[in-house]
């Protein structure tokens, strides 16, 4: 069977694949274009997953938002140049709703229609391209937002009478605040974390020269402050900074935060409470 050029370039413009690599597929296929894809995704997935050693270390986050639930994951790419391709910030966008139609939680494991999704990159770019991990929360007040950039981003859920604004606020807070909130209040922060910051705080009065007893009076006022300054509730509120108000005054009467997460992209782990 003939194969024309327009066929040829027609399959290349939804491959990327090479002119003569789409020729050979449309001729195995007998012009069947659908099958060319297939034959294209068989052959070079091959090729791609000899690549998988090589390191991703760029990618993209991306957010997907229904009534009761937010979803957050990150893709990750060999480079910027294709992080930031509008094919590539689409997959994470349509693999963030698949996270969000899926199981509470998180996740490091693709669906079968984000691997295809994936594949699809892969042999587009010619980059190792993968699923990092997911996460999806639920909760009857949710919130989200990513940075301009899509390199950090953060969900939130909480209960109560949480509108959209500050759902929306409380998740730029967490994307972007220093030292990143470890805990939603006191309670919630890890116990190692707290018993060291109060003995480190004791240390420092003893070596000033106080008493015990007076040491013991100052560290619990320098652990309320860390407290503060490592746990979300305590933290300045940042999209109100010139308020100097922490987050819990923003809060309203019976309102709570129940988690939140926080990805970068490239790095190990996630904030979450």
């Amino acid at each position: 069977m003939a194969i024309s050029a327009k066929d040829v370039m027609a399959l290349r413009a939804r491959t990327g694949v090479g002119m003569m690599e789409c020729k050979k597929a449309l001729a195995e296929a007998d012009g069947d274009s659908a099958k060319a894809i297939e034959i294209l995704r068989e052959k070079l997935k091959g090729k791609m997953d000899e690549r998988t050693d090589r390191a991703a270390g760029e990618g993209a986050l991306a957010i997907a938002k229904g009534d009761g639930a937010v979803a957050l994951i990150e893709l990750k790419a060999e480079s910027d140049f294709t992080a930031r391709n509008d094919a590539f910030v689409d997959a994470a966008q349509k693999i963030a709703d698949i996270v969000l139609a899926g199981p509470e939680g998180e996740t490091t494991t693709p669906t079968a229609e984000a691997t295809e999704l994936i594949d699809n990159l892969r042999i587009t770019t010619k980059e190792n391209i993968s699923f990092a991990r997911g996460i999806k929360l639920v909760g009857s007040k949710v919130g989200g937002y990513v940075h301009f950039d899509r390199k950090t981003g953060s969900v939130v859920a909480g209960e109560g009478d949480l509108d959209d604004k500050l759902m929306s606020g409380i998740s730029m807070h967490v994307t972007a605040s220093v030292p990143t909130p470890m805990g939603v209040d006191q309670d919630s922060l890890p116990a190692d974390k707290v018993e060291a910051a109060k003995q480190e705080a004791i240390q420092e009065a003893k070596d000033s020269g106080k008493p015990d007893e007076i040491a013991e009076k100052i560290a619990t006022g320098k652990l309320r402050k860390w407290v503060d300054d490592n746990s979300l509730m305590g933290q300045i509120y940042l999209p109100e900074m010139d308020a100097k108000k922490p987050i819990r005054d923003f809060m309203p009467k019976g309102s709570k935060i129940t988690a939140f997460v926080r990805y970068q992209v490239g790095e190990t782990g996630a904030s979450e409470e």
